[in-house]
């Protein structure tokens, strides 16, 4: 069985026609059908004047997580998710879901950190709950292994991870093409699980959500003050962001429950990361690919090389494929933008671009992104001068 998800990242596909279809689950929610409607001008009825419409575009783990920051951070503000693609047809709902960092050449490392930090406090907080296994977040031994000694035996994130030292070599003769190892304890996100949980809790904040597809970020004026773009590949239509382009991940879902530690090749192409109902096994890197279709070749190798590192996985069942386009550029891009077209003015805020590290800052990047937001909502709340108009 094989499961495709949109190549425009986790909120938007094209080009296949608007979509304004939703469950009937969302449909049926009261505060949605009193409260919405799409008439410029007046989206929301009963609003209190000096509300402040915001729009997030995007409905993968970006603009859930973003969306829930801005309601539970920004006092007088309504928040709407809009999406032509909700779980479990997104691409974070291919993620693995664990969080070891990507480096972002572009970046300092000092806020990568930051950001990292900031969404392993957040998830371990979840993992320490009552809430842990609804919203799919849980601890996870295991080892990150070399076949030559890395550069940096200590990354920059080794003491935000819990427990993390060098690999014995004892446990090493378990690897024995590997020469260099770090062990350490992680967090995990069964992802559609995690992506079910924001979009329960946005709604629980206020929030609503919305089916429908974006062709322009225009068409959400003047029915918003603010919009924020989590739209991952999307933005290459809707912000003409020519430097993101896809990386096709293509990877594998088995039952082998007695797997029970997570395996990394440095390299990050191969990789065992064992769940809450099934183990993950990958993976794939290939630049440009906007094929959605499992390649059976490459599932064959994924699970030839995951072998060779735990040979157990030979007894493996229940083997179903699963890809995703992750959305790639230079770095993340996280900025405000006014777009002004005519007389009229539309503050945004650019929230997207996080290739594979996604789930591994997306909480930090996420508080920033409402950082940028607050700046807007005190821009459009602060008296401006008839001489400055």
């Amino acid at each position: 069985m094989s499961l495709t998800v949109s190549p425009i990242g986790s909120s938007f596909a094209f080009p296949s026609a608007f979509q304004g279809t939703r469950p009937t689950a969302h449909w049926e929610d009261k505060r949605w059908c009193q409260s919405l409607l799409w008439v410029p001008g007046c989206f929301f009825r009963d609003r209190p004047m000096d509300t402040v419409r915001v729009a997030v575009v995007g409905a993968g783990v970006m603009g859930l997580s973003t969306a829930l920051c801005i309601s539970k951070s920004i006092p007088r503000c309504s928040v709407t998710v809009i999406s032509d693609k909700f779980t479990p047809d997104t691409t974070s709902d291919v993620a693995a879901g664990i969080l070891i960092p990507h480096a972002y050449s572009d970046t300092p490392i000092h806020e990568q950190k930051q950001w990292f930090r900031e969404t392993f406090d957040h998830l371990f907080a979840i993992a320490n709950s009552a809430e842990a296994r609804e919203a799919g977040v849980h601890l996870v031994s295991g080892w990150q292994i070399f076949r030559s000694v890395p550069t940096e035996e200590v990354p920059f994130w080794a003491d935000v991870v819990l427990g993390f030292r060098k690999m014995t070599e004892a446990e090493l003769k378990k690897f024995p093409q590997h020469v260099f190892g770090q062990a350490f304890t992680t967090l995990k996100c069964e992802s559609s699980a995690y992506l079910a949980w924001l979009e329960k809790r946005v709604k629980e904040s206020g929030g609503l959500i919305l089916a429908r597809r974006i062709e322009d970020l225009w068409e959400l004026h003047p029915s918003f003050d603010i919009v924020i773009n989590c739209s991952g590949l999307g933005s290459r239509q809707l912000a003409g962001d020519l430097e993101i382009f896809p990386v096709r991940g293509q990877l594998l879902k088995v039952q082998a429950p007695w797997v029970k530690h997570f395996i990394r090749d440095g390299s990050g192409l191969t990789y065992i990361y064992p769940g809450i109902s099934s183990v993950t096994l990958g993976g794939t890197r290939q630049k440009g690919d906007w094929n959605l279709s499992p390649d059976a070749e490459i599932s064959r190798d994924i699970l030839s090389r995951c072998c060779a590192l735990e040979p157990s996985l030979h007894g493996a069942w229940d083997i179903r494929e699963r890809v995703g386009l992750r959305p790639f550029r230079a770095g993340v891009r996280l900025q405000k933008e006014l777009l002004v077209q005519g007389g009229r003015r539309l503050p945004v805020v650019h929230h997207y671009g996080h290739g594979s590290g996604g789930f591994s800052v997306h909480w930090g990047t996420a508080l920033e992104a409402s950082r940028l937001a607050n700046k807007c909502v005190q821009d459009l709340r602060t008296p401006i001068s008839k001489s400055k108009l």
